[in-house]
């Protein structure tokens, strides 16, 4: 099927560009889609006035990255869609230098956007075994979803090494534990965005797998050492710096081993992004910071533009979620030397170039429920137990259980089965992937899981983030498969396979508490 992108930009001389423009040119406020028209005016207006470089997308000011506590509700709107693509050409409209359009797309716009293509999460591919090919071809179709709404850069994928089952950020967000497999995998998936046009981000450099701490709300320390961190942590970040590779993004995290001793974030640290980064690791392309809205750096600069400025002065280069931007051009423009901001604009620059370099208007799909039947079938896990067991199970009857978000073709399938037996065929579907308030489970649906599965003959299919398993008892049970998702094409897989029609190819990619 062929359709049609949005056109990309044109991009004037750029010595053309005063230094207050290249100043703007370094700022990337956060753009959200589901607005209100005095925001949106308001955005306009700091467009023109400040000729602001990029935006980044988010669905709405309840979402992830400013609604902290979680407290506040994330309307569900059904154009979103159609709201972005209005949003981006009227931005363009009154942008003097063309806009750099990026978005958190780690599995596909419909991390941030209603009824847009869902692929895996990067611990569900993580599970496949030997299948970069199809990790290719899910960047391939993230950056042909971003191109048609007109984005060009996906700040993707995530390369932490998931070393803690305890993170409430990464988790799920990551490929694994294995540093070479999430490697290999990053690597796929950027060639893949890479053959559509579609720049890419590595993150959250120096490495945000093994910490407790959300960075949202406070500043994780991972108090390792160098030769650790480089074995590790660092690992990803350096085999993945070449000619693919068009941006680091840094995170907000203390790591003194390479920060002179200094518990610092690395967001807004000198010795992490300056000297180590670009002059211990050689680094020549562009940094960008994580949201400087967040917790973790925000609240340690009261002074408006404060943290726009040191995050600036410690070497980023582009200046994600900037929230005070007028302040933070003056500091920077008064206070940063000429050399310093013609460096940071030169490399953004020069990203910008090959992001407009793209002028192809046509795109062909390929097919996104084949695609998604592969990844499902190479990524089901038997973490516990093996096919026989199951086999033995299903012939000897069974009574059906489900827990958790309701509907799907999984539950639909078994849900008349309520024979009284012994045995329970147990479908768990968490209501969120991340792990705060339980993944949303009741104590009371917690205390009915652990009893079924303590004392009885249990069979359990997971559709979701494998550590909800850390939540049950489930050693006790006779067998367990993670299917990671809830989508549909997993769903029927996973009746395909307890009926005996296919096997369980993945490997569970990390390790549960």
């Amino acid at each position: 099927m062929v359709k049609k992108a949005i056109q990309m930009h044109n991009l004037p001389p750029h010595s053309a560009l005063s230094k207050s423009q290249k100043v703007g040119q370094l700022f990337m406020p956060a753009a959200f889609i589901n607005d209100t028209e005095e925001e949106v005016q308001k955005l306009e207006k700091l467009i023109q006035e400040h000729h602001i470089g990029s935006l980044c997308f988010f669905h709405s000011r309840a979402s992830a990255a400013t609604n902290f506590e979680g407290k506040k509700e994330v309307v569900h709107n059904e154009n979103s869609y159609d709201r972005l693509r209005y949003l981006i050409e009227r931005y363009q409209s009154v942008a003097t230098i063309p806009l750099l359009i990026a978005i958190d797309a780690e599995w596909g716009l419909a991390m941030r956007i209603e009824n847009t293509p869902q692929y895996p999460y990067a611990i569900t591919l993580g599970a496949m075994q030997d299948q970069a090919s199809l990790v290719y071809e899910v960047g391939k179709g993230i950056a042909m979803d971003c191109r048609k709404a007109g984005i060009h850069w996906n700040l993707s994928p995530v390369v932490d090494i998931n070393l803690n089952p305890k993170n409430p950020v990464i988790g799920y967000r990551s490929f694994g534990a294995n540093k070479d497999l999430v490697t290999r995998y990053a690597q796929a998936y950027i060639m893949g965005m890479k053959s559509e046009g579609i720049l890419n981000s590595i993150k959250h450099f120096p490495g945000h797998g093994d910490t407790a701490t959300d960075s949202h709300l406070g500043l994780p320390l991972i108090a390792k050492e160098k030769t650790v961190l480089l074995e590790n942590e660092l690992y990803p970040f350096i085999h993945l710096m070449d000619d693919s590779l068009d941006s680091v993004m840094v995170g907000h995290l203390a790591v003194p081993a390479i920060a002179d001793g200094k518990k610092t974030s690395s967001s807004v640290s000198k010795e992490i992004m300056t000297d180590f980064l670009r002059g211990e690791l050689g680094w020549e392309g562009v940094i960008i910071s994580d949201a400087l809205n967040m917790h973790a750096v925000s609240k340690e600069f009261p002074e408006k533009g404060g943290v726009e400025h040191a995050a600036f002065e410690a070497g980023n280069d582009v200046l994600c979620f900037a929230d005070n931007v007028a302040e933070g051009i003056h500091l920077i423009s008064n206070n940063s030397s000429e050399e310093r901001i013609e460096s940071s604009f030169n490399r953004f620059w020069k990203l910008k170039e090959k992001a407009f370099a793209n002028t192809s208007n046509t795109l062909i799909d390929g097919s996104y429920e084949e695609l998604m039947k592969q990844l499902a079938f190479k990524s089901l896990t038997i973490s516990k137990g093996d096919e026989s067991i199951i086999q033995s199970f299903r012939k000897n009857g069974f009574k059906f259980h489900h827990f958790g978000k309701s509907g799907g073709f999984f539950e639909n399938q078994f849900s008349s089965n309520k024979i009284e037996v012994t045995n329970n065929l147990i479908s768990i579907v968490p209501r969120q992937v991340k792990p705060n308030n339980k993944f949303g489970f009741t104590d009371k649906e917690l205390e009915t899981l652990i009893e079924l599965i303590q004392n009885q003959k249990s069979i359990i299919y997971l559709f979701g983030n494998p550590f909800v398993l850390n939540l049950l008892p489930w050693q006790s049970a006779l067998a367990v498969v993670i299917c990671y998702q809830d989508l549909d094409t997993f769903q029927k897989n996973a009746a395909a396979h307890f009926k005996g029609k296919v096997n369980a190819q993945g490997k569970l990619p990390v390790s549960l508490g």
